[in-house]
């Protein structure tokens, strides 16, 4: 029984007739004539907005780029700030080209603020470090190849990122430092030179003009010791067991540890063969008898 009404209720459809279909046809290319008399000129003007748009950053691009490189900072580093700087004013353009179409932004721009509030709440640590590289970057408060002391850390500058600071330990280890831990703090630079600290005793009937004269000779015949800024050799203090002499010159960073083993050796070998007496510690026990 179904399979006969299903047939005749095909019957009582409606088909639309030619006159129908060109009636709908016609009504939709006068609705597409309209809508481009209406957004067509929009529509163009945000083209060329974001043509502008695109010319303008890499205009921007060049001339940011020229300043950075000026200021010595790495190729990659250049790169991706210029990036920054061309996507800004390109994001810029694109909010110019959707106003002149009449999108309202007022909606999309506190729904874009509410996803960064939450992106920069869930990133705050990547976004801190973000920042303090470029606090770093700007503000130049060390170099690649300085010796810095910083966050009970020291080590020589090899690398310096937008998120972390990388340092060189003498014991040719790597030091990587998130930037945030850097700025504020306290920091210690020795920049390419370091002083060396190197005590010595002798014994006090010893002539302390020979003595100094003989760390000056050694000092000044040592290749990597720099006579400018000139070494400094002072009497120190009168210890318990002999005159404590402190010899203080300077050398670069990287001959520091070498240099400082160096000196100590040479002071050792030219006392001795000199004839100065380096005193070992010693006591003097007086044992009182009783009556």
């Amino acid at each position: 029984m179904l399979g006969v009404l299903i047939p005749f209720g095909l019957l009582f459809c409606h088909f639309p007739t030619m006159d129908e279909q060109l009636q709908m046809l016609e009504h939709a290319q006068q609705t597409a004539i309209d809508l481009a008399i209406q957004f067509g000129p929009k529509l163009v003007v945000a083209l060329l907005i974001l043509a502008a748009g695109f010319y303008v950053g890499r205009w921007i691009g060049k001339l940011t780029y020229s300043m950075l490189a000026k200021l010595g900072l790495t190729e990659a580093l250049c790169q991706l700030l210029v990036r920054i700087m061309r996507t800004m004013v390109m994001g810029l353009f694109v909010i110019m080209a959707l106003q002149n179409l009449g999108v309202e932004l007022l909606p999309l721009l506190a729904g874009l603020g509410v996803a960064g509030a939450g992106i920069a709440l869930a990133m705050q640590g990547v976004l801190g470090n973000l920042a303090a590289g470029l606090t770093i970057i700007f503000t130049r408060p060390f170099q690649v190849g300085e010796y810095i002391s910083i966050a009970d850390e020291e080590g020589t500058v090899v690398g310096i990122h937008l998120f972390n600071t990388v340092l060189s330990h003498p014991d040719h280890s790597r030091i990587i430092i998130p930037n945030r831990k850097i700025v504020g703090e306290i920091l210690h630079n020795f920049g390419t030179l370091r002083q060396l600290d190197v005590m010595v005793g002798v014994a006090y009937d010893t002539d302390i003009k020979q003595a100094l004269a003989a760390i000056r000779e050694l000092l000044a015949a040592h290749p990597k010791i720099l006579q400018e800024p000139e070494p400094l050799i002072r009497v120190l203090s009168l210890a318990d067991s002999g005159v404590e002499i402190a010899i203080r010159p300077w050398t670069t960073v990287d001959n520091y540890y070498d240099t400082s083993s160096d000196i100590t050796q040479a002071v050792l070998e030219s006392f001795r063969a000199r004839g100065i007496s380096i005193p070992f510690p010693q006591r003097e026990v007086r044992l009182l008898g009783t009556s």
